[in-house]
């Protein structure tokens, strides 16, 4: 219980948590607690997500979330690590496991905190294209917010151990923008998470249209109050 307290210190205390992950014998123990709360946190509101559909659907969408997180991370992380190896970088395999999950944790954390917006608009306003939207809005925020947290631990790793290059933090950034792609790309293959009442229930829709086209689509159904039932999400 201590180290899930701890692990909870990266959102006041950075330096104090990145500081603790330099301690070897407790790193695998981080990295086990810190994915656990990713997973337990995305599936909540991948359950959210999906309650707008039923309760099949929200199950779904429970599995589907954390899904999305890890497979994205799966997919990135090696490219970034052998990047961050060549360029220098002393920082261990766990512990760069560790400041990743970091950003990853608050990314959760956050996105869960809005679970009962989420909620309050689904029951008083229940448009789909709004809560497409709405989620698009949340995920972003969250990630913006977990995105800097990594750079923070970077950054220290950088400044205050003197074992991580400055460039690295460059890269990162543009590893962030890739992560993005990748994770949309990722996102729109394992649709739908919030699911249209006017649609049965799925596990998966068919490989048509694009995540930039549904938004756009979603914008024009908000603007001018339509909602139809299309196949998009």
């Amino acid at each position: 219980m201590q180290t899930i307290r701890n692990v909870f210190k990266v959102f006041q205390h950075g330096d104090e948590f990145f500081t603790m992950l330099d301690e070897k014998k407790h790193a695998a123990n981080y990295i086990a607690h810190q994915l656990l709360i990713i997973f337990i946190f995305s599936i909540a509101y991948g359950i959210v997500m999906g309650s707008h559909n039923g309760l099949l659907q929200s199950l779904i969408s429970g599995l589907k979330f954390p899904m999305l997180i890890l497979l994205s991370l799966l997919i990135c992380f090696p490219a970034f690590y052998v990047i961050q190896f060549m360029l220098g970088s002393k920082i261990s395999f766990r512990n760069m496991i560790n400041i990743v999950f970091s950003g990853f944790v608050i990314f959760t954390t956050i996105a869960l905190s809005f679970a009962p917006i989420v909620i309050f608009f689904m029951i008083t306003g229940n448009n789909y294209s709004f809560l497409k939207l709405l989620h698009i809005g949340i995920l972003t925020f969250a990630g913006i917010f977990g995105m800097r947290t990594i750079i923070q631990g970077l950054k220290y790793s950088c400044e205050k151990k003197n074992i991580y290059p400055k460039i690295g933090i460059t890269i990162f950034k543009i590893w962030i923008v890739i992560f993005s792609f990748v994770s949309l790309q990722l996102a729109w293959n394992l649709r739908p998470f919030i699911g249209s009442k006017d649609l049965p229930t799925e596990l998966f829709r068919e490989k048509e249209g694009n995540f930039y086209l549904a938004v756009f689509q979603s914008l024009g159904d908000l603007i001018y109050g339509t909602d139809p039932a299309d196949k998009t999400e």
